[in-house]
């Protein structure tokens, strides 16, 4: 594919997006962005029963041509291809070089990756809070909390009301 066609499939993405909307009942909604240029892109992943395959994957965002481009291009191939978890966390920038182009992801690597370091971290936190869930840490955190337990980096803090100090105040008062 040549220049001028990887222009047009970029304006055309940018244009006339596919994916850009979303999902209700997302298992994972996933902010992501590149402070120094303004762009913005959020990501959303409903995933099988099973947990191992992205059953729909969809963006919402503001900026660059590129950017919001390629995350409509990347979630187009997630969608096609049935992308497993795996797969996303697997994926590197040289899928982005041949979705958009070796010169917009050489020229703009910040935008031309940021939806994909999005879909990595939105996949990482939905494998983390099913681990969390099936540890059974959401029951511990939310028990703690009924009785006024502290733990973690909570605990160090001197603030009033939290951390270790509060709590030997209260057990002692």
């Amino acid at each position: 594919m040549d220049r001028q066609e990887q222009m047009e499939i970029l304006l055309d993405h940018f244009k006339n997006p596919r994916h850009r909307y979303a999902i209700a009942g997302a298992d994972v909604m996933m902010p992501g962005g590149n402070p120094g240029c303004g762009d913005i892109v959020t990501i959303y992943l409903k995933v099988d029963d099973e947990g191992r395959v992205v059953a729909e994957a969809s963006f919402e965002g503001e900026g660059c041509t590129i950017s919001q481009a390629a995350a409509d291009i990347l979630l187009e191939l997630v969608n096609e291809e049935r992308w497993t978890l795996d797969d996303a966390l697997e994926t590197d920038y040289h899928t982005m070089e041949e979705l958009i182009g070796e010169e917009a992801v050489r020229l703009r690597p910040r935008c031309a990756t940021l939806a994909l370091g999005t879909l990595k971290a939105a996949v990482t936190k939905y494998k983390r809070d099913r681990l969390r869930e099936e540890a059974g840490l959401d029951r511990v955190t939310s028990e703690n909390e009924r009785f006024g337990i502290v733990t973690g980096e909570a605990a160090r803090d001197p603030s009033p009301g939290t951390g270790s100090d509060a709590s030997r105040r209260e057990a002692s008062g």
